[in-house]
């Protein structure tokens, strides 16, 4: 049965002109968005302001997920010229923020680390003043791949968490929640500089007790920015909604993770990942400029 969305999950309507322009460039240079593979619903809002995520490494997923929409099977060899074609593209789009995320790789023996970390290089090459922030599968941990992409100086590192403990077998059947807390452990281990964020879905059937612990599981280990949204079945395949939960509820947890000490908390039922994420980009930014005494 189809669910009938709350009126506060109104989607907006996109500028067609802008989102076309922004999709034959990403066509153009043989790149992927997790916009389009994920089916985000965000998408008409933020390719309208010329805004996207590059989703690297393909667009086809060695994991299969309960929540994701992005294809899973075999993936494509290593695309060389990716890195060089995301920076070409992000100089060409102005962007400030660059996200950079992919599908899991657990076919490479770096699990994709070192396509994250040229990307990241590219980026910064191109535009040396331009923040990179990348949203990582989990690496299964590995600290050497993990440090692969650190020692590309990334200002942001994002993997997320997604959910609580008791859901996140479901949720993710192929990763771990004690997993995805020791990669954001690892980061702040590796490089202390680089700012660490995570994300977690409501709705799944989480209490509002599991996703306080969850939110402190993350503060734990350093995590500076944490986002909270809400879960949106993509498809009739995937996990079903359990519940559409009130804005009034986000704003709660966000005033919670505020308290907990997050330095940025962005909560809301349109949230995602990389929703807006210049908005915690131009903090980092404010305070690279004051340590360079700018």
């Amino acid at each position: 049965m189809v669910q009938r969305l709350p009126e506060w999950l109104t989607i907006r309507l996109p500028r067609p002109d802008t989102i076309n322009e922004v999709r034959e460039m990403m066509r153009k240079a043989r790149l992927h968005t997790v916009c389009e593979s994920a089916r985000c619903p965000n998408l008409p809002e933020c390719w309208s302001k010329k805004t996207a995520t590059f989703m690297i490494l393909g667009d086809t997923c060695t994991r299969a997920c309960g929540f994701c929409a992005i294809k899973v099977g075999r993936p494509l060899e290593v695309d060389a010229q990716e890195p060089s074609n995301v920076a070409e593209v992000s100089a060409e789009l102005g962007l400030k923020h660059v996200v950079v995320t992919s599908v899991a790789r657990d076919d490479l023996a770096d699990e994709g680390a070192g396509q994250f970390a040229e990307t990241i290089r590219a980026i910064h090459e191109k535009q040396p003043h331009t923040i990179v922030e990348v949203l990582t599968p989990d690496f299964k941990a590995k600290k050497w791949c993990i440090k692969i992409v650190t020692d590309a100086k990334p200002e942001i590192y994002n993997h997320n968490l997604e959910t609580v403990r008791r859901l996140s077998t479901i949720v993710r059947p192929q990763a771990k929640y004690d997993r995805s807390l020791k990669v954001l452990s690892i980061v702040k281990e590796l490089d202390p500089r680089i700012y660490t964020k995570s994300g977690i879905m409501l709705g799944l059937g989480e209490t509002d007790e599991e996703v306080v612990q969850a939110l402190r599981d993350l503060r734990d280990v350093g995590v500076d920015a944490v986002t909270i949204g809400q879960y949106l079945r993509p498809t009739m395949k995937h996990l079903p909604v359990n519940t559409f939960v009130h804005p009034s509820k986000f704003d709660e947890f966000g005033k919670i993770g505020e308290e907990m000490g997050f330095a940025f908390v962005a909560s809301g039922p349109f949230i995602r990942s990389s929703y807006n994420a210049i908005e915690f980009s131009k903090k980092v930014m404010a305070e690279r400029l004051l340590a360079a005494g700018g």
